[in-house]
C-alpha cells in the first residue's frame, strides 16, 4: 500500500482521507499512478458504484490499467498525462447533472489540478473526496516569476523557470493547485543549505 501520513501543518495545506462511497447518479473517479489502488479499494468496498462510474486514469510509470478495467466501469479513459486528460475532465463537468460524486486519488499534483477544474465548474471543494497515494513530490509555484515546477521532491530546489533557489513551503493555493516556493538565499545570495528529500 502506497500511503503516507502527512505531519500536521498550516491551515492551507490540503488534508486527505480515505475515499468513501457516496450515493449519486454518477461517479467521476480521477487517479494517477498508485492512486488507482484507492479506486480499486473503493470498488471492492462498494462494487455497485462502478456501473455509474467514469474512470480517468493517468498511469505514469505504473500499470494498474488492467485492474481498473476489470472493475467494469461505465466509462474508462487512460491517458499519458494530466494535460492530455484535462479536456475530457472539463467535458465531464460541463455535461454533469446534479448528483455527480467526485473522487480524486494519487499524487498531490493531479488531485490539486482536478480539484481546481471542479471548483471552476462550480463544485465546492469540501464536497470532493481526495485520497493521497504514491509519490510525495509536489507541484510548486515560484512566487517570484510565477512559473510552475512539477514533481518537486527536494527542499530547497531550483526553479525550472527563473533559476532561483526556492524553499518548499506548506502554503498551498487551491486556485493554482500548487504549493508556494520562496527564494531561500535572497538576503545572502549563494548561501543555500544542502538539498534534502521532502519528509526525510
Amino acid at each position: 500500500m502506497s500511503t503516507f501520513e502527512f505531519p500536521p501543518s498550516i491551515r492551507s495545506r490540503p488534508v486527505y482521507c480515505v475515499l468513501q462511497a457516496r450515493p449519486g447518479k454518477a461517479h467521476l473517479m480521477i487517479a494517477d499512478a498508485e492512486g488507482a489502488e484507492a479506486l480499486i479499494d473503493l470498488a471492492l468496498r462498494a462494487p455497485e458504484l462502478m456501473a455509474k462510474a467514469h474512470v480517468i486514469y493517468i498511469p505514469k510509470a505504473t500499470d494498474f490499467g488492467a485492474a481498473l478495467k476489470a472493475l467494469n466501469p461505465a466509462q474508462y479513459y487512460e491517458g499519458p498525462s494530466y494535460s492530455a486528460a484535462v479536456s475530457r475532465i472539463k467535458r465531464v463537468f460541463l455535461d454533469a447533472s446534479m448528483g455527480l460524486q467526485i473522487y480524486l486519488s494519487g499524487t498531490e499534483g493531479l488531485m490539486g489540478q482536478a480539484l481546481s477544474e471542479a471548483m471552476q465548474a462550480g463544485y465546492d471543494h469540501t464536497a470532493i473526496q481526495t485520497e493521497h497515494r504514491g509519490s510525495l513530490a509536489r507541484r510548486m509555484q515560484c512566487v517570484h516569476c510565477k512559473g510552475i515546477t512539477e514533481d518537486v521532491s527536494n527542499d530547497p530546489f531550483q526553479c525550472s523557470h527563473c533559476g532561483l533557489n526556492l524553499f518548499v513551503r506548506d502554503h498551498y493555493s487551491r486556485r493554482l493547485a500548487a504549493f508556494q516556493g520562496v527564494c531561500i538565499d535572497a538576503e545572502e545570495p549563494g548561501n543555500v543549505p544542502p538539498s534534502k528529500e521532502l519528509y526525510s
